[in-house]
């Protein structure tokens, strides 16, 4: 995901069939992508569940839940970041955000969506 959205930029990868079929007025292959990155949720749970850093399986989801909402967030800060130190054009390339205002909470809300999907369905599987 990360590889193409490089290659492209996030905002420019041909996603237009999607766009297309939904209707939508932008580009969201980046929110597609911050949703599957949530999925990193998985692996870090079942690390320091099988490395018993924790004591139950639901201690190591919330683990990995937050461990993705705290990657998120720092990340979204250092986009603010960037914005603020270098703006212009340089700014809007980097953050992709394609006009859209709530885009760094869209981003982070699709993160931890993905993270807490993939997490119930890991939860229910491991039962």
């Amino acid at each position: 995901m990360h590889t193409i959205g490089g290659y492209y930029t996030f905002e420019r990868v041909p996603f237009d069939f999607v766009t297309d079929f939904f209707g939508f007025a932008r580009n969201h292959f980046d929110r597609f992508g911050h949703f599957v990155i949530g999925f990193y949720a998985v692996p870090i749970a079942e690390y320091v569940y099988k490395k018993k850093h924790v004591a139950s399986y639901w201690t190591a989801v919330l683990f990995g839940l937050f461990a993705v909402g705290f990657v998120a967030a720092s990340y979204e800060i250092i986009e603010f970041a960037y914005a603020v130190i270098f703006g212009g054009e340089s700014a809007q390339n980097f953050l992709g955000s394609q006009g859209d205002f709530w885009d760094a909470q869209w981003d982070m809300l699709m993160d931890i969506s993905g993270a807490t999907i993939s997490l119930i369905i890991s939860f229910f599987i491991k039962k």
